[in-house]
């Protein structure tokens, strides 16, 4: 995550899952896998595109994906 973005950002756009949802998945509810975060926010669970660049369907790459935010909160 090379740039900064605001909790309020969409990172699913299927399930409008915003950032600052992700990360109270993540700190709050100790979500350590794609799953958990699909699980406690409906993020991933419909095109799956937001999950990684690696299930990116879409033509234009997303600008965050989940398991990115995951790698840096759980180096943390």
């Amino acid at each position: 995550m090379a740039r900064n973005f605001p909790h309020s950002f969409i990172v699913c756009d299927c399930k409008q899952v915003s950032l600052g949802e992700i990360i109270h998945a993540i700190k709050e509810k100790g979500a350590k896998t794609l799953e958990d975060i699909e699980d406690m926010t409906d993020a991933g669970s419909s095109c799956g595109c937001c999950k990684g660049a690696k299930y990116d369907i879409g033509e234009q790459k997303m600008e965050l994906y989940l398991d990115e935010i995951l790698k840096k909160f759980n180096k943390e």
